[in-house]
């Protein structure tokens, strides 16, 4: 028999809370969904209770194991300012808001509070975000070509889709299926092209909206992080999603990013939200590792006419006002989107191309700085 919600839910009622009465009588209960015995849910916490709510999360992932059919339990901690004690919420499951993965970590509980430790990820040497501004500058696209372009000049790479409410690069990257896990706790990442990667993508059907807060997307990343097994990578990319809220500014803060990279678009609208997305960076003490002017021109495939179609130069301008490489242009062209739309980035399915030859030369320039940055650090010694 196929679990279902409401015996989630009578299970979950059993759950105590210190302050007195259930988790799900208090509201706390938040974003529940049930796939093919997969449980996942989030438990809304006060930051102030967050510590001594580990033992509740265990608790409740131990009920739900418990329960005939299920599989896994993804069960996290959110911390929020002002989280629900008494039964004022609707108590009614939220679905289809989480993923179904064989672990489950009070990961949410440092994320919204001030001084949380940065995650340890050995084996990694480098993690670069990939940001903008805003949507609709071709960042993901950008993302998926880089990491090629760092896989096709020899690195081991990794690729992480942490733009959880549009996940895109299970598409990109011609990928499907759900990953697998050897021993029930840390997850394989899917691969292609030479490429590791893990997305939120792989565990939602396409279609799903993701309908969470800002802590429980952290959760979430935080566990596509450090429950998957990447192995030994020289570069780990992340396409993280646009804009500078507060995933963005979390992300910077608890993962220790080697750099960042902004892409836009030439229009000033795009460069004005661009010079946001490098501000915040700044602020944190994550690197710049330069500006991408995507969509820079338009070549006619017929007649060879060039257009300006979103003014031209104002990544390069901008790039020189504040003092930071820029990397370099890509061109708007149709060829980018149908290969990228079809799983075979233009990297790979068309490595002759000048478009490839140009995210070959940026991913270059990024090593460079990259590996010259960890020349410069020199050996760390250590007296035993």
């Amino acid at each position: 028999m196929a679990l279902t919600e409401s015996q989630i839910m009578d299970a979950l009622r059993a759950i105590r809370v210190p302050q007195g009465g259930d988790i799900v009588t208090a509201g706390m209960v938040s974003g529940l969904m049930v796939r093919d015995g997969h449980v996942g849910f989030a438990i809304e916490v006060d930051p102030a209770q967050a510590p001594v709510m580990e033992p509740v999360r265990k608790a409740a992932e131990k009920a739900i194991m418990d329960l005939p059919g299920a599989l896994s339990a993804t069960i996290v901690l959110t911390a929020h300012r002002g989280a629900p004690q008494t039964a004022q919420r609707s108590t009614g499951p939220q679905r289809p808001q989480a993923h179904g993965h064989a672990h489950g970590h009070a990961h949410g509980q440092a994320q919204g509070q001030a001084g949380g430790s940065r995650l340890s990820l050995p084996g990694i040497k480098h993690i670069i975000a990939v940001a903008s501004g805003k949507g609709g500058v071709g960042k993901s696209t950008t993302a998926v070509n880089l990491a090629l372009a760092l896989h096709t000049n020899g690195l081991k790479v990794g690729l992480l889709d942490a733009d959880v409410y549009g996940p895109s690069q299970p598409r990109m990257m011609g990928i499907k299926g759900r990953p697998t896990s050897k021993d029930g706790k840390v997850m394989e990442p899917m691969s292609n092209h030479g490429i590791k990667v893990m997305s939120m993508g792989f565990l939602i059907d396409e279609e799903t909206p993701m309908i969470w807060r800002g802590p429980m997307v952290m959760s979430a990343i935080t566990q596509l992080l450090r429950d998957v097994a990447w192995g030994d990578l020289d570069v780990l990319v992340c396409d993280l999603p646009p804009g500078t809220g507060d995933t963005q500014l979390t992300m910077s803060q608890n993962v220790p990013l080697s750099g960042a990279v902004i892409v836009s678009t030439p229009q000033d609208i795009a460069l004005l939200d661009a010079k946001k997305g490098l501000n915040m960076f700044r602020k944190v003490d994550v690197p710049v590792l330069g500006i991408i002017e995507n969509m820079s021109y338009f070549s006619c495939p017929h007649c060879g006419h060039r257009s300006d179609i979103f003014a031209h130069g104002g990544a390069r301008r901008e790039a020189e006002r504040f003092g930071v490489d820029f990397l370099g242009e890509i061109p708007l062209d149709i060829a980018i989107r149908e290969t990228s739309d079809g799983g075979n980035p233009i990297v790979v399915s068309q490595p002759q191309s000048p478009h490839a030859a140009a995210y070959r030369g940026i991913a270059e320039r990024i090593w460079t700085t990259l590996s010259g940055a960890q020349a410069r650090q020199g050996p760390r010694i250590v007296i035993q």
